[in-house]
């Protein structure tokens, strides 16, 4: 237990109240100073194999984040685990001051999820975040952006794709297959770079039933294949990564607590 993590880049803290213009020139140097390579205080090798940690060695603590939405408020929710057990669950209650607008989502959202982090006990070893990372215009979606500010490594998972090329079908994927997702001409990395995956976690055995892929992509601190070795093994099953089904789980629970 090393209390809640540290904002190591308050000033690259999304603004809501920022211009169009601002937002977009604050993502540019938010990816600039993003690492898309793997940097883990832990061993993810493990993990990726299907077990725990290391021998010897405490699980790391992963961190799932979603929230759910209460007229103009975000329940922001975070849930810690470790070697998959429950470790801490925290969230927020903050008020939206601006609508969604594709490709600015850490403007409207990154804030109240920064609410959530601050009542953290725990300090998490890697952060799964619902919405993208490097799949994303200017190569900072929101588990970039706050990846960066944390300055931890963090990995986004989509269920749709905002940008990007896949490099053959994503049609009908069997469970556990992937397939990359290139950069094109929406998005600022070069032509034909790797920006992420889309990972087919589970699959219906019927032929006339499909579970669309997700679209995982690197945060900060994490490669774009790690990323979705990770989401795989952290799948359990089941369509989304257990930290953000989790995440997902204790928004709806904290909603339903706020109505009351």
């Amino acid at each position: 237990m090393r209390g809640p993590p540290e904002l190591v880049r308050p000033d690259l803290v999304p603004d809501p109240g920022n211009s169009h213009d601002e937002m977009e020139a604050q993502q540019r140097e938010i990816a600039a100073v993003a690492t898309f390579t793997d940097d883990f205080e832990f061993d993810p090798a493990p993990i990726i194999d299907g077990q725990l940690a290391t021998p010897g060695e405490e699980p790391p603590l992963v961190a799932g984040v979603d929230q759910a939405f209460l007229d103009d408020r975000a329940i922001s929710a975070i849930v810690v685990s470790r070697g998959g057990e429950i470790i801490e669950r925290v969230y927020s209650v903050t008020d939206l001051s601006i609508p969604y607008i594709p490709g600015l989502l850490a403007f409207r959202e990154g804030g109240p999820i920064l609410d959530a982090v601050e009542k953290l006990t725990n300090t998490p070893d890697l952060f799964v975040f619902d919405g993208s990372g490097r799949i994303h215009f200017r190569e900072a979606g929101i588990a970039t952006h706050i990846g960066v500010v944390l300055d931890v490594p963090s990995i986004g998972v989509a269920k749709s794709l905002l940008c990007g090329t896949p490099t053959w079908s994503i049609e009908g994927l069997a469970a556990d297959e992937r397939v990359p997702i290139e950069a094109d001409a929406d998005v600022t990395a070069p032509d034909g770079a790797t920006i992420g995956y889309a990972v087919q976690t589970r699959q219906y055995d019927s032929p006339n039933r499909h579970i669309n892929p997700l679209y995982v992509s690197p945060g900060h601190r994490v490669g774009p294949a790690t990323a979705a070795d990770l989401v795989l093994a952290l799948a359990d099953g089941y369509k989304l990564p257990e930290p953000t089904r989790r995440a997902d789980a204790y928004a709806e629970e904290a909603k339903s607590l706020v109505q009351d």
